[in-house]
């Protein structure tokens, strides 16, 4: 494969970007949207898990999470990949709970014991519109998925009062069909994790075997919504899809196999960034997790883009050390 190295056609004139939810506020259909999915909380089926709980009376279910969404804190996030942050910060709201329970997990207070409080869709309009206000260049959902409805709710309150940035649905990738087929036309640029390939891996480091099945069918209806990622003209993320995949011990990953469905599957021109920062976090320990008890090595990350190339991908986030 000969690699594109124009990014001509990654691009878009800051000037002439509207975040997608614009029109779909003016035409209405926001708010259907929105009514139909807190209706749908009544019996939840927002994530996979398909608990069925009625979150409307505050019941739970695997998410712990009832009427209004937990969040954990909000800030213009330096941290986040360089066509996110930029020089003002992305614009991170983050939710506690997750519906992923992943054993490594690096923020385990927050995904798996709670820490935040439950906030109304007000207060989360709120949010947005003062990092908007300092200047950030996104607004970035951080565990989305098990909280659709309440990111709805909010973002129309957000908009009727003025917020203008592009939406960054940042997630595992465990994420439900029907509310993604809820957000299109509404986020701007999707940042799912693919984490494993493997089926058995998934029920023993999330306690959900069908992971790579679920995650496979949302990165391919993240792409017809939003396609390759785009960027303006000095670097930052307008629309598109930004992959994030964890490079594990041992493989456990199965990178190659990620890599491979990426390029064949959903585009050779998806945007990756390769991370590099495992650690044994969360449950992980000696005795009941020692296959991913240490760090990555440089050769296992090396690896990992060998494996992408060959692949046949080409854009991401860092070099190729």
């Amino acid at each position: 494969m000969t690699e594109d190295t124009s990014m001509d056609r990654f691009s878009i004139p800051k000037e002439t970007f509207r975040p997608a939810y614009l029109e779909l506020h003016r035409s209405g259909e926001l708010q259907r949207r929105t009514s139909q999915a807190v209706e749908g909380l009544a019996q939840c089926q927002a994530c996979p898990r398909n608990c069925g709980a009625n979150r409307l009376q505050d019941e739970t279910g695997t998410c712990k999470t009832g009427r209004h969404a937990i969040v954990s804190s909000y800030f213009p996030h330096m941290g986040e990949e360089n066509c996110l942050r930029g020089w003002r910060g992305s614009g991170t709201i983050f939710f506690s709970m997750c519906n992923l329970r992943c054993v490594f997990c690096q923020n385990f207070d927050i995904s798996h014991e709670g820490h935040g409080r439950a906030t109304s869709p007000e207060r989360i309009a709120g949010m947005m519109l003062e990092l908007q206000t300092v200047g950030c260049h996104n607004i970035n959902f951080v565990t989305p998925a098990h909280n659709v409805p309440q990111v709805l709710e909010a973002l129309v309150l957000a908009v009727e009062n003025g917020l203008r940035l592009p939406i960054v649905y940042n997630t595992s990738a465990y994420d439900g069909i029907e509310s993604l087929k809820l957000l299109d036309g509404i986020v701007d640029i999707y940042m799912p994790d693919f984490k494993i390939w493997d089926p058995e891996l998934s029920q023993r480091y999330f306690k959900a075997k069908d992971y790579p099945e679920v995650a496979r069918a949302a990165l391919k209806e993240m792409h017809r919504q939003v396609g390759a990622l785009k960027v303006d003209e000095k670097g930052i993320a307008l629309r598109g899809v930004l992959l994030r995949h964890l490079v594990m011990p041992d493989d456990a990953a199965g990178t190659a196999s990620i890599m491979q469905f990426l390029a064949q599957e959903v585009s050779p021109d998806t945007f990756i960034n390769m991370m590099r920062q495992y650690r044994p976090s969360g449950k992980v320990n000696a005795n009941d997790y020692p296959e991913i008890n240490r760090r990555i090595t440089n050769r296992e990350y090396e690896q990992a883009f060998v494996a992408a190339h060959q692949a046949g991908l080409w854009r991401f986030d860092q070099r190729w050390i």
